[in-house]
């Protein structure tokens, strides 16, 4: 990769989203989305310290709402008003369904059947039109919905403006954070960490971007190993608790950004994944959902190192069903597990 004077990355070829396009929707967005702070993560590894980028504090609970504002804002007035519609597990849906109460809009979002009823709920007290669909047909049915009824589509991952709205979140860790080393991102489609891959490495290419998957969904982290992308079947990533991660390949565009970018892509297991919740929840006072935790997961899970790396967990969101996260603090307290 080549850099400028400044250390930034520079020519970028037309396949990636440059820095350009995320200070632009830096400014799209601006006002309309919650510049989540820095929060150094209490009593972490003195030798490594760790700061938490909340994304759970976003209006709707994820980092979602940056990627639906960017796109749906890139369209045209006209295409926007005859109505959009998005296919999601949740975050993304409340995302879509936010900004289309916020401009007026119609929105239709297909949801899998298998989705937490909280995240449910929140997408239909927006006032968005919700169909239940099996999970293998979630996408199908979203296209087939643009198609008929001219619909705006709203990707959840593998698109440029999606990219370039997650990338705001890259943006933002440069800018608090200038000399940081190490920076932790679920990973699910991909867009989340396409954005911020993208961003951190065109100003700071020292930067190291690692992926984190759940063991029971790692098909990214096979893609990354193998040096292709590889796509796992429908049932194979539904088992774990990460409900947001449920994703069987990474996107296209997504893909090519992570080839790119990314350093790592690691996995946790169910069990990391539940004791890192219960964590953030009692250390830093963070509601987060399992998909969300992941990052701290795989930040305990490297142990005390020594190497003075100052490092970032991306906390992506944190709409967890209430009875599960009830049953995970009264697990984790059962254990008497130190914190």
């Amino acid at each position: 990769m080549n850099t400028d004077s400044d250390g930034a990355a520079s020519d970028i070829d037309e396949s990636i989203v440059s820095i350009d396009e995320v200070r632009a929707a830096a400014e799209r967005i601006r006002g309309r989305v919650v510049r989540t702070p820095l929060l150094p993560f209490p009593n972490g590894d003195p030798h490594r310290p760790l700061w938490l980028k909340p994304e759970s504090l976003q209006p709707t609970g994820a980092f979602k709402l940056r990627g639906a504002y960017n796109k749906i804002l890139a369209v045209r007035d006209d295409a926007r008003a005859r109505g959009i519609v998005a296919h999601s597990s949740g975050n993304h849906a409340q995302a879509v369904a936010w900004v289309a109460r916020d401009l007026g809009i119609h929105a239709v979002i297909v949801i899998p059947d298998t989705a937490p009823q909280v995240k449910v709920r929140a997408v239909l007290e927006l006032g968005a039109e919700v169909e239940l669909v099996p999970f293998a047909d979630r996408t199908t049915r979203a296209v087939d919905l643009a198609a008929s009824r001219g619909y705006v589509m709203v990707p959840p991952y593998d698109d440029r403006d999606i990219v370039a709205g997650a990338g705001t979140i890259g943006l933002e860790i440069a800018e608090d954070l200038p000399d940081v080393d190490v920076v932790f991102v679920p990973v699910s489609g991909g867009g989340l960490i396409s954005g911020v891959a993208t961003a951190l490495k065109q100003i700071r290419p020292s930067v190291a971007v690692i992926g984190v998957e759940p063991e029971l969904a790692a098909d990214a982290a096979e893609s990354f190993r193998m040096g292709h992308r590889q796509r796992w079947p429908d049932e194979a990533v539904g088992s774990t608790i990460a409900d947001g991660l449920r994703v069987t390949s990474v996107g296209d565009i997504n893909w090519t950004h992570i080839a790119r970018f990314v350093d790592d892509i690691v996995t946790v297991t169910e069990d990391e994944i539940r004791d890192a919740v219960a964590r953030l929840a009692r250390r830093a006072r963070l509601v987060v959902e399992p998909s969300g935790a992941v990052t701290l997961a795989a930040y305990l899970r490297r142990g005390p190192s020594g190497d003075g790396h100052k490092q970032v967990a991306v906390i992506s969101g944190g709409n967890v069903d209430p009875e599960l996260f009830t049953d995970l603090l009264r697990a984790h307290h059962a254990t008497d597990r130190p914190f």
